[in-house]
């Protein structure tokens, strides 16, 4: 779900200077800001291109057998957007996928013009592969799975909630909020449980903890890696969840620590990175909820604030 975002921490890893005492420097305030700037203009980028989270129209739960699947009233599964009857979708008890189109539906499968394929979801593609990809005029789904349940992710570039955008707003950038932490690896790294939107649990492991001193508490935050090798995710609320900032939660990247992750050291954390969920933008995402060691007892006054054009 939030692969994209790691590509941003090769562009952001120049934040931080070696030093004999320390492995991390306060960059000069100025061009600290500008790598903020950065931040987030790549951040708006990949927000509201064609195929980003504001282009989402629907998240549609699939049932085991034949599932028909149209814009028309008579489908199984009716779309907001592309033909009256696109084809058919069939969820085989083994949890393997088929697609018959409809002739004249004139969609495309991974782009190429075939009647009928096996698809694969995002959890049962190969490593930096896509899930396979149906695409009908300005829109398009894949099938992802969440907790054992199979849903059609639906998007069309044309979608209200990309043409409609409000933007986003922020905290002041505050390099106060770019914090040096100390890294405690666990060994073995713990199972934590993870929560979501949609209600489904997943178990995570956690490599170990980020532990900072903040207005007199000791802060402790589990991360956990989305691929092998990744950068560090963190899921957090503070207490301006559903004041300030978005209710359920925020995200934000953290580089790895020098060393890897196996070994003590430190872990450079910068709130003013910290950003909204999909779901602050659109009801048709599946985000993770914090876990309640990540629920910080302090006002977290940095990174995005609630998004002013939020869906009911």
């Amino acid at each position: 779900m939030f692969r994209h975002a790691i590509v941003v921490l090769t562009l952001l890893s120049g934040i931080a200077a070696v030093h004999a005492e320390s492995p991390f420097v306060v960059p000069d305030h100025a061009a600290y800001r500008q790598q903020i700037l950065h931040w987030r203009a790549e951040r708006l980028q990949r927000l509201q291109a064609p195929d980003g989270w504001l282009s989402l129209i629907g998240l549609e739960w699939l049932q085991q057998g034949t599932n028909r699947i149209g814009t028309a009233a008579d489908n199984d599964i009716v779309l907001k957007a592309g033909p009256a009857h696109l084809g058919t979708l069939t969820l085989a008890k083994d949890g393997t996928l088929h697609i018959v189109l409809a002739p004249g539906s004139g969609a495309t499968i991974d782009g190429k013009a075939v009647a009928a394929a096996s698809l694969l979801d995002d959890l049962h593609v190969p490593a930096g592969a896509a899930p396979t990809t149906v695409r009908f005029g300005h829109a398009n789904f894949y099938v992802i799975d969440r907790d054992g349940r199979k849903a059609l992710r639906v998007k069309d570039s044309e979608a209200a909630t990309r043409r409609d955008f409000a933007g986003i707003d922020y905290f002041p950038i505050d390099p106060a909020w770019r914090i040096v932490a100390d890294w405690v690896p666990f060994a073995p790294p713990h199972k934590l449980q993870i929560g979501s939107a949609i209600g489904a649990i997943d178990t995570v492991e956690v490599p170990g903890k980020a532990v900072f001193q903040r207005d007199g508490h000791t802060c402790e935050l589990l991360p956990y890696q989305e691929e092998p090798g990744g950068g560090l995710f963190f899921v957090i609320a503070d207490r301006t969840s559903g004041k300030e900032t978005y209710g359920a939660s925020r995200f934000f990247y953290a580089p790895l620590p020098q060393g890897g992750v196996q070994h003590p050291g430190k872990v450079e954390l910068d709130f003013n990175q910290a950003y909204n969920p999909p779901c602050a933008f659109t009801a048709f995402a599946t985000c993770p909820l914090p876990p309640p060691e990540n629920r910080l007892n302090l006002r977290v006054t940095a990174g995005e604030l609630t998004y002013r054009g939020g869906h009911d």
